[in-house]
């Protein structure tokens, strides 16, 4: 950051709050706040983290001249989301295909292949506000 041009002799900082899962961006203006999440939202595309993975905040004034804004990443599917893909299942109807909230996942189980595989290209059709991930498929 400290090449950057326009965050040259500036107060603009990214903090990591590792306990709760947020970035905290500090910067002199709004100018530099819109730049600093662009180098954020940047960084993160680069290491294969989705940008839908983040709920970004209001910029708020943080005293002295500066605004801040709180980034919280979203780790894994809440409650609400879960229970959205799951009615997207159902609604869907296909023939025995099931599907269950488990914890912070939601499983899906069909005694056919090709059923998991229409389920999987229904939900990557339609936007939860997540990055969905689909992992063992048996």
């Amino acid at each position: 950051m400290a090449q950057r041009y326009d965050f040259k002799g500036s107060k603009a900082t990214i903090e990591f709050k590792r306990a709760e899962s947020l970035l905290v961006l500090t910067a002199d203006s709004d100018f530099q706040m819109k730049s600093l999440f662009d180098v954020v939202q940047t960084r993160l595309i680069k290491r294969g983290v989705s940008v839908k993975n983040l709920d970004v905040g209001e910029v708020k004034p943080a005293g002295g001249d500066t605004v801040r804004r709180e980034v919280k990443l979203k780790t894994a599917l809440d409650g609400e989301t879960s229970k959205k893909i799951a009615a997207a299942i159902k609604d869907a109807k296909f023939k025995k295909v099931q599907a269950a909230i488990q914890g912070e996942q939601v499983r899906v189980t069909s005694p056919s292949k090709d059923d998991l595989q229409a389920v999987m290209t229904l939900l990557r059709g339609q936007d939860f506000g997540v990055e969905l991930q689909f992992g063992n498929y048996r």
